[in-house]
């Protein structure tokens, strides 16, 4: 009975996370390993402050639907349309997401889902853990 009662608890977590993640979510934060490592000086800090924005028209938005397909590209200021998109179908098997190739079926990225709420999707290389990416709600 216990065992039943795991697997259903198990088996509902992935199926939350799995609907948790669809819509379209735009890319906020991308940490790197190298970035995590280093901490910015001083001198870099009032540097950065004084070049003023650095923030483009540009987005980069990752797309999840209910069928296990998904879609992945950039996004320009004033474009209808993305540039690079690539198109992927992908897995949630509890708190891991598989990306995986359209035509071969081969995952081809395994992220850690570590939070997703209505409005912010954060995962990390299941590889690396210091590299985090956010994502915040489009769609």
């Amino acid at each position: 009975m216990k065992a039943l009662v795991l697997f259903f608890v198990l088996g509902l977590s992935g199926t939350i996370y799995g609907q948790g993640i669809i819509g379209t979510w735009q890319l906020t934060d991308d940490q790197t390993c190298l970035k995590a490592q280093f901490e910015k000086s001083e001198t870099e800090k009032e540097l950065e402050k004084s070049m003023g924005s650095t923030q483009t028209g540009v987005a980069k938005l990752i797309r999840f639907d209910k069928k296990g397909t998904g879609e992945e590209g950039i996004f320009s200021v004033g474009k209808k349309k993305g540039t690079g998109m690539t198109s992927f179908q992908y897995d949630v098997k509890g708190n891991e997401l598989f990306l995986k190739d359209k035509k071969s079926g081969i995952i081809t990225q395994r992220f850690i889902i570590d939070e997703v709420t209505e409005s912010t999707l954060k995962i990390h290389n299941a590889l690396k853990d210091c590299e985090v990416k956010i994502f915040s709600r489009v769609k």
